[in-house]
């Protein structure tokens, strides 16, 4: 069984920076697919950015240029970079793994940006 730890949530201010990292056990094959999610009250789980095993990302437009995803497949592990945080990037982030077909997700760790 698969799990993913997130970590790295918290408060910041906005036009702070902010560092979430995930990491998988459990399996020994790597994640073909990483990538971050998040959910604001009342709204749907929407991809933020994602990444694969070869290195291909990709980002919402939301945060696009100003954030940078990464992984180590050695380890099995994920971050995102997140800079020049709004107010509306308040949200409970997950991390979310494929693993030879299956998907897997994380608890999840809130975010939140004051103004």
């Amino acid at each position: 069984q698969v799990q993913l730890v997130e970590s790295g949530g918290g408060l910041v201010q906005a036009g702070g920076s902010l560092r979430l990292s995930c990491a998988a056990s459990g399996s020994i094959l790597s994640p073909n697919f990483m990538g971050w999610y998040r959910q604001a009250p009342g709204q749907p789980r929407d991809l933020v950015a994602s990444i694969t095993t070869t290195g291909n990302t990709n980002y919402a437009d939301s945060v696009k240029g100003r954030s940078i995803i990464s992984r180590d497949n050695e380890k099995d592990t994920m971050s995102l970079q997140m800079n020049s945080l709004k107010p509306e990037d308040t949200a409970v982030y997950y991390c979310r793994a494929i693993v030879a077909g299956r998907q897997y997700w994380g608890q999840g760790t809130q975010v939140t940006v004051s103004s």
